[in-house]
């Protein structure tokens, strides 16, 4: 009967801190006369038993329907049946309770030694610190200081940390270990402290600590990018890319104005998504925002490319955002757009798709083989110091590099005109190797594509659409440029598409003279045979049977001259049509080009009306006099004289402290510069992010991938 008490104890004491859920799954009920308080009502075991040893005649045991007097004998006998229950219970929680702390590795045990570390003060920071010494504290700068220089250029050049073989015996131990390693023996100070004679414990040489070294920096440097954005608003942009592993990545780069008037792009996150959704990628988003502590109603931009989960005008990533945030403008991507132009026009018209549909199989020919691609360069280095040396050309600094061929892409903005100078200057070279390829061709195939090529290079035709496509995107190329800066407003970019479009209508109506000549002397250059321009088209050349018969004039001035031109414009203003819209021909009433001359103050108060969580109804009646105000006042400080262009304008008007007079002003300009022009700076991340995980490093964790890009 010992044993039994003795068993009901520890049974007992087991379940006091799970007493309401077992009085509500047992039929074992005490009377409150049996429970010991301080146990908080739990039933008293060893007093229940010393009832029974005592052999009292009666004993109380309390029901839930009613007292029933028992004999001793029988109380032993429900003891003993109440105790099943009792062990089946303790049973039950038992596995419940193991199955919460968990193995070894668990959350449970981890946070078991986090607390028992907290509670240990001999494993605290601050009693670590106060029993180092001065030296040892001035060592463990050093070496501190020593590993993050090593981690910073690492970082920098993108390269990996770890090697193949860390073992002291190793002939390369990795970039890590070898460059700490020869920075110790270029600094006596850093040797005497690092790697062997470092404390065991404390070398800073673990890939671990290398990491969370690499973390710390990640989350201060967002931190300061945080701190430098503060409270104020921002756009984002945002898009997707596949790294060397088949994972899907999204960017986001946050868009902001500085306290100096400056418009800063940054590198935000880099997030794996397991879909391309719409709906996936909003949540990527909200959880980055989440993260770092942003808030959706602050976004006043978003910028993504032409894919329909981000702009969708119904369930699309923009407009999931719209439903939550009205304010968050979307701009399509200018640089992009304008790509789209490039190829909208080679796919639309037969005659440019046709040119570049021999263009590729020349680039394919001259650069498939590594023979050929050396007997390019050869023949284009010796042409190149023939005309240094009759006078034709000049040399200096970055004049006349080696180039080679480059196809032209659908996603590379500016390939097609980069093909196309590339091909007109390097042609005599060009020539030579298709005809070397025809007279030592491996096969027939390759010799006869070879002749075709030669051939169809050698026509008037197409020597014609070759310099009149390079003529066409090279006006386009400087807005390419342009659009790519990290500072670009949008306000300028307008100005330079009407610049553009304004260029394409004056080469078609006066430039056609003096490009028929320029293709003329290029023909004569290179021996190619010019047509007759009054001469009737042969039919087989204009591929057109309608009927009628015209002039190499008409053909090539109407059929491909006019026709291209008018494609290219019609192509700018379909996918340039942002121009025209509402808010945009408002914000061009804040062009400071001529002192304002396109000022209109009910336009801009119209263009404060589409921001209303950004101007109260008081202050949208101040703004009418601040804004006649501030022209006046800019218009006749000298200060303002040489401002071209909004971001100039901002950072003016922060060093003449007028962001602080006209306090509106300066909020809505601020409005303007956030909407983003281009998606550029999303594109160097991808550019860098496969520059870091490249096919040896395939294996880089997310975390460790993003923060690499972020430091």
């Amino acid at each position: 009967m010992a044993s039994l008490a003795s068993t009901l104890f520890f049974s007992t004491s087991l379940l006091t801190s799970y007493a309401p859920s077992i009085s509500s799954t047992t039929r074992f009920s005490i009377s409150s006369a049996d429970t010991n308080p301080s146990w908080g009502g739990v039933p008293d075991a060893v007093g229940l038993m010393d009832k029974y040893l005592n052999k009292r005649p009666r004993v109380s045991i309390g029901s839930s329907s009613a007292n029933v007097e028992q004999e001793p004998q029988q109380l032993g006998n429900n003891v003993l049946q109440e105790m099943k229950h009792l062990l089946v219970v303790v049973s039950l929680i038992g596995r419940r309770f193991r199955a919460h702390v968990g193995s070894t590795g668990s959350a449970h045990h981890k946070a078991r030694i986090e607390y028992e570390n907290f509670v240990n003060q001999k494993q605290s920071v601050p009693y670590i610190v106060s029993r180092v010494g001065s030296k040892q504290e001035k060592e463990y700068r050093i070496r501190l200081t020593a590993t993050l220089d090593v981690i910073r250029f690492l970082l920098n050049q993108g390269l990996a940390f770890k090697g193949h073989d860390e073992t002291s015996t190793s002939s390369n131990r990795g970039n890590f270990l070898e460059l700490l390693y020869w920075y110790s023996l270029r600094n006596d100070e850093v040797g005497q402290v690092v790697l062997k004679n470092a404390p065991g414990n404390n070398q800073m040489i673990a890939p671990s600590v290398q990491k969370d070294i690499v973390n710390a920096c990640a989350v201060e440097t967002t931190l300061e990018i945080m701190k430098e954005l503060g409270d104020g608003l921002f756009s984002i942009m945002v898009d997707e890319s596949r790294d060397c592993s088949v994972k899907e990545q999204m960017a986001i780069v946050v868009r902001y104005v500085n306290k100096n008037g400056e418009i800063i792009e940054r590198f935000l996150a880099l997030v794996h998504v397991k879909e391309t959704s719409s709906r996936c990628l909003k949540m990527a988003i909200d959880f980055v925002f989440s993260k770092m502590e942003l808030s959706l109603s602050r976004l006043r931009g978003q910028g993504y490319d032409e894919a329909s989960n981000m702009r969708g005008e119904f369930n699309g990533l923009k407009a999931l955002i719209l439903k939550e945030n009205p304010s968050a403008w979307y701009v399509h991507c200018f640089a992009h757009q304008l790509q789209l132009v490039c190829v909208a026009v080679c796919k639309a018209n037969r005659h440019v798709s046709d040119f570049f549909g021999y263009v590729s199989p020349i680039v394919t020919v001259c650069g498939s083989s590594c023979k050929r691609a050396d007997k390019l360069r050869q023949i284009e280095y010796e042409r190149m110091v023939e005309r240094i040396e009759k006078g034709e050309i000049t040399s200096g600094k970055g004049l006349n590099q080696e180039t080679s061929l480059l196809r032209p892409g659908d996603t590379r903005w500016g390939s097609h005109y980069l093909t196309l100078t590339r091909l007109a200057s390097m042609w005599p070279s060009i020539v030579i190797v298709l005809e070397t390829v025809f007279e030592d061709g491996v096969d027939q195939e390759t010799s006869g594509k070879s002749k075709g090529l030669l051939q169809k290079m050698e026509s008037f035709d197409f020597v014609f659409l070759m310099m009149f496509l390079k003529h066409l995107l090279g006006m386009i190329d400087p807005l390419s440029c342009a659009l790519q800066y990290r500072d670009q407003n949008i306000l300028n970019a307008i100005n330079l598409i009407v610049t553009v479009k304004e260029d394409l209508q004056v080469f078609r109506e006066s430039g056609w003279d003096d490009f028929l000549q320029e293709v003329e002397a290029f023909c004569r250059a290179n021996e190619i045979d010019v047509p007759n321009m009054d001469k009737i088209v042969p039919r087989r050349i204009r591929m057109k049977n309608d009927g009628q018969s015209i002039t190499n004039y008409h053909y090539y001035r109407v059929e491909i001259f006019y026709q291209v031109v008018d494609l290219i414009s019609q192509e700018m203003r379909n996918h340039f049509s942002e121009s025209s819209t509402d808010l945009l021909e408002c914000m061009a009433c804040l062009d400071p080009r001529n002192h304002f001359s396109n000022s209109n103050v009910d336009k801009l108060v119209h263009l404060v009306t589409l921001y209303p969580e950004d101007f109260s109804s008081m202050e949208l009646n101040l703004l009418t006099k601040q804004l006649q105000s501030f022209v006046s006042d800019v218009r006749r400080d000298t200060r303002f004289s040489d401002v071209e262009d909004l971001g100039t304008l901002s950072k003016k008007m922060v060093e003449t402290m007028k962001d602080k007079i006209f306090q509106l002003v300066y909020r809505l300009i601020k409005l303007v510069l956030l909407l983003p022009v281009a998606t550029t700076s999303v594109e160097r991340v991808f550019s860098v992010m496969k520059f870091v995980k490249s096919e040896l490093r395939n294996r880089m964790g997310d975390d460790w991938l993003n923060d690499s890009l972020t430091v």
